[in-house]
């Protein structure tokens, strides 16, 4: 293996020709098995089933999900930085990443693409357009077909959330982010080491001040607004889909951690830091989804 620099804390780059596979791990299946947890203790923990044991549950899951992406973090640095990834196996990680993302995309697509089936199209309907009148006269003569559907059918009543306020705080905060993680990946391509730890660092602290103010909108939905999950369909895409993001701005904090933490400890150079550019592509697409979310589901 041949090292195109003379760094010591900097991997070696294997030949070209090289493809570095990895032996088998658990941590796939351990990953699995907390997935299952958190969507058994979620579910169980909203429909208050399993005799309340779905909050533990669910905690467990997250627990093990941590630890999977302890482990597998520890390994994929410890191989990258024993010099045993080749220029191919940097292009298998940049298509590898990009797959993930558009699989994000269309992830995300759905949802949005539910939001709009029922804004245009059911809530309509239920209100008698097209030829669907009797609906509105026999089975619901006071519905009212306006969106957000602040008053369901069967009478669940709720208010809805505005766009002023917390919300356009935690635009403002994304917004921000993805800027100062710019300046940190310039400072990295210019070997400006203080530079790239304090802005990287920023972008951490903003995405956890995200997630932060999104858990005291949640608080005030539920409390003061009545907006919860089983608020009829309203409640259901508005939870959905910023619950949802919120994970992922949380998983893109983590990962951006990491990133900064090795950046401490010397790892990256202006060649090689695919690591901080993977976590970069997807905070940066976190924060288009979140700009569509605050248009969609608190403007419009």
């Amino acid at each position: 293996m041949s090292n195109s620099y003379d760094d010591p804390n900097q991997p070696a780059v294997a030949n070209s020709d090289e493809y570095y596979v990895p032996a088998a791990s658990g941590w796939p299946i351990l990953g699995a098995i907390a997935l299952f947890l958190i969507a058994l203790g979620a579910g169980a923990t909203v429909g208050n089933l399993l005799a309340g044991q779905g909050p533990w549950i669910l905690l467990t899951g997250v627990g093990l999900i941590l630890l999977m992406l302890t482990g597998w973090f520890r390994d994929v640095i410890t191989e990258s930085m024993g010099g045993l990834y080749s220029t191919q196996m940097d292009r298998s990680f940049r298509q590898g990443m990009s797959w993930f993302i558009f699989s994000e995309v269309m992830f995300f697509g759905a949802f949005f693409g539910a939001l709009f089936y029922i804004r245009m199209i059911a809530v309509p309907w239920l209100g008698g357009a097209s030829n669907n009148a009797m609906t509105n006269i026999v089975l619901w003569p006071d519905f009212v077909a306006d969106w957000p559907l602040v008053l369901t059918p069967d009478g669940t009543e709720t208010q809805a959330m505005g766009p002023i306020g917390l919300p356009l705080y935690n635009t403002i905060i994304l917004l921000t982010s993805s800027v100062t993680l710019h300046i940190a990946h310039l400072a990295l391509e210019n070997n400006q080491r203080r530079r790239l730890s304090l802005f990287l660092l920023v972008t951490v602290l903003l995405g956890g001040i995200f997630v932060y103010l999104q858990a005291v909108e949640y608080i005030h939905a539920y409390h003061e607004l009545n907006l919860r999950l089983d608020s009829g369909v309203y409640g259901n895409t508005f939870f959905m889909l910023t619950g949802f993001h919120g994970v992922h701005v949380t998983l893109g904090a983590i990962l951006l951690l990491v990133v900064w933490c090795r950046v401490l400890i010397g790892h990256f150079t202006p060649e090689h830091h695919f690591a901080f550019q993977a976590g970069a592509w997807y905070w940066h697409f976190v924060d288009v989804v979140w700009l569509c979310l605050f248009v969609f589901v608190y403007i419009l």
